[in-house]
């Protein structure tokens, strides 16, 4: 009968189609490859990219981190089951398997609620974030959430729930269908603590987010062509940061889509209906949750440009995959280069009495650029205003270098009423001032 115990084997299996195991096996196996490769090549990028060395970035590191070491232990063995259908690797390999699936698990749904939180204080408090996010201060917050799941894992080896094998018996997990006190209590406070508050602190964090997002927006449409200097960059730096903020809003949004058949499945046996879960009910929900690994490289390969030129630059035969064109994987740093040769032709020509705010305007080139380089490689449109706003800026130096008056040549070259200039004015200032 599908699904009746068999007790041939020290653990228990169920009576299943083989070409169920083999499915399953394969899947797995797929996903385990894919998310081994994927994650790898996101950590040697942000790692050899300087571009991408931000403390911040430390974060999505780290979830790269997770990710890999989440497919290096559950799919060799998880594969490996599923060709003899059923598990063969004993009971301390059922604990240490189900323990690093919990685990890595719980540390990916810390960091994605710490990357939520980083992002909330850097777009709605910019001012006040400034110098608070260290590199120092990331790697502590890193190990915090470390330490905060291994608390949530090591419980069940000193016997409050246990580590168990679950639906097609080919791989392990807490212990979730027992309807014990001990069993009950111990899920009731994992998905409080390691799911929804984490969840609850996500949608608090983008829903504020959102409100600072589009309070901006206004006030940027109500100033209009009156806004000063220090708005354009304000506002240009926010859509930056926001823009970072939607990638990891994908990346956590299929996190939560991927384990929420699990934890639907967990919570129907808290509830007391283990009795309707059927082995493929249990096993299904495991593999599309374990599948939440390859999610993050490949929003990254799709969205993230500085990323994708990283990896075209340092691994150039997956340019071609990446549709990266030659001119485009060194983008930034020819850009950059372009901006520091242009700052030292001005020093020269503005003289001696100008050395400091020729160093002043170079600085706030560095600062600025990569804010720049993830605005203007949005879409064609910005493209084509970042090619205006060269434009302008070149003429204004030609004008400075003449002795005319880069006012006046402005007004006339182009119309003062267009709000594409309006907004482009006051970076063309910043950068030539």
């Amino acid at each position: 009968l599908q699904g009746s115990m068999v007790r041939d084997y020290p653990f228990p299996t169920v009576d299943v189609p083989d070409h169920a195991h083999y499915t399953i096996g394969v899947v797995i196996f797929a996903v385990g490859i894919t998310g081994l490769l994927g994650n790898f090549l996101v950590i040697y990028a942000f790692c050899r990219s300087r571009s991408l060395r931000t403390p911040s970035n430390i974060f999505i590191i780290n979830l790269a981190v997770t990710d890999f070491l989440m497919c290096l232990t559950q799919t060799p063995i998880f594969f490996i089951t599923s060709m003899h259908k059923h598990w063969i690797f004993g009971k301390k390999g059922c604990e240490l398997y189900a323990f690093c699936g919990a685990l890595f698990g719980i540390c990916s749904m810390m960091t994605l609620m710490v990357i939520a939180v980083d992002r909330y204080v850097v777009i709605t408090r910019p001012l006040a974030s400034l110098g608070v996010m260290s590199r120092k201060k990331a790697f502590t917050t890193v190990a915090v959430a470390w330490l905060y799941s291994m608390g949530w894992s090591l419980p069940p080896f000193f016997g409050w729930s246990a580590y168990v094998p679950e639906g097609l018996m080919t791989s392990c997990s807490w212990d979730y269908m027992t309807f014990t006190p001990s069993v009950r209590s111990y899920t009731m406070l994992l998905f409080t603590f390691v799911f929804f508050i984490p969840l609850f602190v996500i949608i608090f964090c983008y829903c504020c987010i959102f409100r600072a997002i589009r309070h901006t927006t206004r006030a940027i449409t109500k100033i209009n062509c009156e806004g000063t200097r220090d708005s354009a960059k304000r506002f240009h730096k926010m859509r930056s940061e926001w823009r970072m903020a939607k990638i990891a809003l994908i990346v956590i949004l299929l996190f939560v889509i991927s384990w929420a058949p699990y934890s639907c499945t967990a919570l129907t046996a808290f509830a007391g209906y283990a009795d309707l879960l059927t082995p493929y009910m249990n096993s299904v929900p495991a593999v599309i949750a374990k599948a939440s690994a390859i999610h993050n490289p490949i929003i990254y390969a799709i969205t993230h440009p500085k990323y994708r030129s990283a990896i075209s630059r340092y691994v150039p035969y997956l340019g071609v995959l990446l549709c990266m064109k030659g001119r485009d994987r060194f983008s930034s740093s020819s850009f950059q280069s372009t901006r520091r040769s242009t700052l030292t032709s001005q020093s020269e020509f503005k003289g001696p009495s100008r050395t400091h705010n020729s160093s002043q305007s170079e600085s706030e080139s560095a600062q600025f650029s990569d804010t720049e380089e993830d605005y203007s490689s949005r879409t064609p449109v910005s493209r084509h205003l970042s090619s205006d706003a060269k434009q302008v800026r070149h003429a204004s130096q030609r004008s400075k270098v003449r002795g005319y008056n880069t006012e006046y040549e402005r007004t006339s070259a182009h119309n003062a009423t267009d709000p594409a200039i309006c907004h482009l004015s006051p970076i063309t200032v910043s950068t030539t001032a």
